[in-house]
């Protein structure tokens, strides 16, 4: 044994630098992405704009899914070489299927799942290194398999030593170590995304919707403190305070002891996938029951705690079957946290928590939520807009929405919604109730009409993206596509009105400050008016008023810009011709004449791209 350790010490160390240079070289890392991102950025700028300009759209469109999917299978190859968060990148495209085409979507979805594992002896050394001790010293056994890969860490079973199971409370748990060198992956890789972030902020089309460095900047935050295990049990410990009680809801609780920066100690809670249909139906859990359960937590998250799971995919979500003979029972030794944390509770607390488990059992199950890296908050401000939305949404009101949307941050005070809220109010009576599978069935081409009537509107309007929107959006993407995994008939709009119903009584205590406040506003405006009133006539009668129409602007403007190339191509074709007659009798002049004339073309073709409003 002894003549057999220094072999296998070279052998860890041999293992965790091969592991550290995995992802190779980091200038070439970083080049490689940036050569990938502006080729396709170029690819994108030639079809969807060039092309157009010069009349040839067809084209584009014709072309469109094939360039989709060549995009996806190349990034897939790349994400799944690079690792990192180009995985991640991955993982959020995968999950935006309100924004991207299936082509994409579907081909990236595997990235959820399918990332190498890293040899076990690097996984041993960065644990041992972190914990102070042997594994051997730490626990029982550690399983060499890893249950799960992801792209910045991977999770081994592991049993803890009776002493530690003892203070504890703990015996099996789960043993979560970061991927070797990861550290530095994260830094070349946000410096290349801050690099792309900064090529895609000088796009009108892109600029003028969204604040691509702050968005980059928030996805940097987000994956920072994913990679700091002592940050995710704290998130963990915080969502678990959340649901004390509650029935629907499980976290694993942590093992402090066993826990540092890059390695995290946990419950083994591993259960039924949540997208397991098969293995639902076999515990004898129907997946259509899970589906509203599901989305109504998420709803709690984002609407009322303002503390959210925003990775909920389905490997971060078990089903948890709950025994009806002895769901009442004491917790064993492996107590799950909804029912252990009861400990410090009052006399009602722990009749409350006792109710709780009892609704479980009588249930059958409950939800187990795992991996709190990426969690997100919604400020006040901010959730309220989110809860006015719902209520909009769940009574199909336009305006009401696009006030909500305003409300959130979503758009600009000084945008003109006139156009938008009608375009809503007409969404809303024909697709307003309609569920995944009721919309499966509309005829394509309405959808397409659709796009098109409202894509000018949405276009011209001055979005932006407030902190955590983008976590936000992701998790209802995801929350959406589980739940219609779970139940092709699922229809959100049934999960929504009884939950904004809920909303609407909640918001009824509130009327007398609603009331105050606008009282107060109005007051405000009854002082300020006279004065305003007493500069306009000033403005009127010094001849300064002047009226400004945006939406005529941008027609005289357009109508400017088509005037002018429509002048350049007269001049180009007449320089043209000249040159050609002159250059039979003066060949130097005529050339330059021919020459010259590209100048007028190029106007024609580019002319008032950069201005464009």
């Amino acid at each position: 044994m002894t003549s057999a350790r220094p072999g296998r010490q070279h052998a860890e160390a041999d293992a965790e630098a091969a592991a550290r240079a995995g992802a190779g070289n980091t200038k070439a890392r970083y080049r490689r992405i940036l050569r990938f991102a502006s080729y396709h950025l170029a690819v994108t700028w030639f079809y969807e704009l060039f092309l157009p300009r010069i009349g040839l759209h067809k084209i584009a469109e014709r072309t469109r899914t094939r360039r989709m999917k060549k995009f996806a299978r190349k990034f897939h190859v790349l994400a799944v070489d690079l690792g990192g968060l180009m995985i991640k990148v991955g993982q959020f495209m995968s999950s935006r299927l309100d924004v991207l085409p299936p082509e994409i979507t579907a081909e990236l979805e595997g990235l959820q799942d399918e990332v190498p594992p890293v040899p076990f002896p690097a996984i041993r050394a960065l644990a041992e290194r972190e914990l102070g001790v042997r594994l051997g010293q730490a626990f029982t056994w550690v399983d060499e398999v890893p249950v799960a890969a992801a792209s910045l860490g991977q999770a081994h079973r592991a049993q803890l030593t009776p002493i530690a199971a003892a203070d504890s409370g703990l015996t099996h748990v789960m043993l979560k170590v970061q991927r070797p060198g990861i550290d530095t992956i994260v830094d070349v890789d946000l410096k290349a995304l801050r690099k792309v972030g900064g090529w895609l902020s000088h796009v009108r089309l892109v600029y003028d919707r969204v604040d691509m460095p702050a968005l980059v900047e928030e996805f940097a935050a987000t994956s920072l403190e994913e990679i700091d295990y002592l940050h995710e049990a704290a998130n963990s410990e915080r969502f678990a305070a959340d649901f004390v009680g509650d029935d629907r809801v499980d976290v694993p609780a942590i093992v402090w002891e066993r826990t540092t920066r890059r390695v995290l100690t946990l419950q083994d809670v591993t259960a039924i996938k949540i997208n397991d249909r098969e293995a639902l139906r076999a515990a004898g859990i129907d997946p259509a029951e899970v589906a509203p359960v599901f989305a109504a937590v998420m709803f709690d998250q984002l609407f009322t705690n303002g503390f959210f799971h925003a990775d909920p995919h389905p490997g971060n979500i078990f089903v948890t079957p709950v025994a009806r003979s002895d769901s009442s029972a004491g917790a064993g030794s492996d107590a799950s946290p909804a029912a252990g944390t009861a400990g410090g509770l009052g006399a009602a607390g722990l009749a409350d928590a006792a109710e709780g488990v009892d609704a479980a059992g009588a249930r059958g199950w409950k939800l187990t939520f795992i991996d709190f890296g990426m969690m997100g908050e919604v400020p006040s401000n901010t959730r309220s807009g989110l809860r006015k939305l719902l209520i909009a949404a769940a009574s199909r009101d336009g305006k009401g929405l696009v006030d909500a949307i305003r409300d959130v941050g979503v758009l600009l005070p000084t945008a003109d919604t006139n156009e938008l809220e009608r375009a809503m109010t007409q969404l809303f009576a024909r697709f307003g109730g309609m569920g995944f599978a009721e919309l499966r069935e509309v005829d394509p081409r309405e959808f397409r009409d659709f796009a098109e009537q409202f894509g000018d509107v949405v276009r011209s309007l001055p979005f932006q993206l407030p902190e955590n929107f983008l976590l936000i959006i992701r998790a209802m993407s995801l929350v959406s596509g589980v739940c219609s995994s779970l139940d092709p008939a699922f229809n959100l709009w049934d999960s929504v009105e009884p939950y904004a119903q809920r909303l609407i009584r909640d918001e009824r205590g509130n009327v007398v400050q609603d009331l105050g406040r606008k009282a107060l506003d109005a007051a405000t405006l009854a002082v300020r008016l006279p004065g305003r009133l007493d500069g306009l006539v000033t403005r009127f009668e010094q001849g300064t008023l002047s009226v400004e129409s945006p939406r005529l602007e941008r027609r005289v403007a357009r109508i400017e810009r088509t005037a002018r190339r429509i002048v350049s191509a007269v001049l180009f074709g007449g320089l043209l011709v000249a040159g050609a007659i002159v250059r039979a009798d003066d060949a130097v002049f005529g050339t330059v004449l021919m020459c010259v004339s590209v100048l007028p073309l190029l106007h024609a073709l580019f002319g008032g791209r950069s201005n464009r409003p």
